[in-house]
C-alpha cells in the first residue's frame, strides 16, 4: 500500500530570509507603521498596508545581517529578478537601505558588519552606488571613532 504525501504548508522562500519591515518599507515608498502585516508566500510575500494590498518578489529585497549570507543561488535569483526587470544592476532602494543601514550603526563593530555584507554584493551595485557608500561608510566611521 502507498501512503500519499500532503504537505500542510508551502515551504518557504530562501530569500525570504532578507525580509524586514524597514525593507519592505522603503521598497514600498511608504512609513514602517503603515505596514499591518506581511505574508510569506512559497513563491511571493504579499503585503497588507495603509490603502494598498501588494505581491512583492522575494528577489527585491537586499541581504541583511543577522541571517545566512548570500549563497550563489540567491545571486542567481537576484540576477534573474533584474534581468526580468531589464537593469543591469541591484535597484536603487539597495543603496538607500544599506546607506541608512550604516547611519543607524550605533559601534563600529555593527558598521564593520554591514560594510562587509555590502561587500559581498558589491558586484550587484553600479559603481557610482558603491562610490556614494563608500563615502557614507567612511564618514560614519569616523563619527563613531572620534564621539
Amino acid at each position: 500500500m502507498l501512503t500519499k504525501f500532503s504537505r500542510k504548508s508551502t515551504p518557504r522562500n530562501k530569500l525570504s530570509r532578507f525580509v524586514t519591515k524597514e525593507a519592505i518599507a522603503r521598497l514600498l515608498k511608504i512609513k514602517v507603521e503603515q505596514i499591518y502585516r506581511f505574508e510569506c508566500w512559497a513563491h511571493i510575500l504579499y503585503v497588507h498596508a495603509k490603502g494598498m494590498s501588494r505581491f512583492v518578489s522575494y528577489a527585491d529585497f537586499p541581504p541583511v545581517v543577522g541571517v545566512e549570507s548570500p549563497s550563489g543561488l540567491d545571486f542567481g535569483y537576484w540576477k534573474r529578478r533584474m534581468a526580468s526587470l531589464k537593469e543591469r544592476y541591484a535597484p536603487d532602494f539597495w543603496v538607500d537601505f544599506y546607506g541608512e543601514k550604516f547611519r543607524e550603526a550605533v559601534s563600529v563593530s555593527e558598521l564593520l558588519e554591514w560594510g562587509e555584507l555590502v561587500g559581498v554584493v558589491k558586484l550587484m551595485l553600479s559603481r557610482i552606488a558603491l562610490e556614494s557608500l563608500r563615502k557614507v561608510y567612511a564618514q560614519e566611521k569616523s563619527l563613531l571613532e572620534h564621539f
